[in-house]
């Protein structure tokens, strides 16, 4: 992932999906939706992954499907006490 700087506020990430010149998102692709899950499954937002609003937006939508057809989790790791 490329970081382009942006003075002394500190550097900005690119995004990954323009970079790589990834048209859509596919919900099928399992492991690449996963990089974008904290450990709770919770989707990780656009400041912390680098994501442009277009992609985001098409992330969160196929991490939901890929949700629904339990190709990811809902929840991470359960730890009763």
């Amino acid at each position: 992932m490329r970081i382009r700087s942006i003075g002394s506020e500190g550097r900005r990430k690119v995004c990954l999906f323009c970079e790589n010149n990834i048209k859509s998102i596919d919900y099928k692709d399992h492991k690449m939706l996963a990089r974008f899950l904290t450990e709770r499954a919770k989707i990780v937002p656009r400041r912390t992954s680098g994501t442009c609003a277009k992609h985001q937006r098409q992330l969160s939508k196929a991490i939901k499907k890929g949700r629904f057809l339990a190709l990811l989790p809902y929840i991470g790791e359960f730890q009763s006490s």
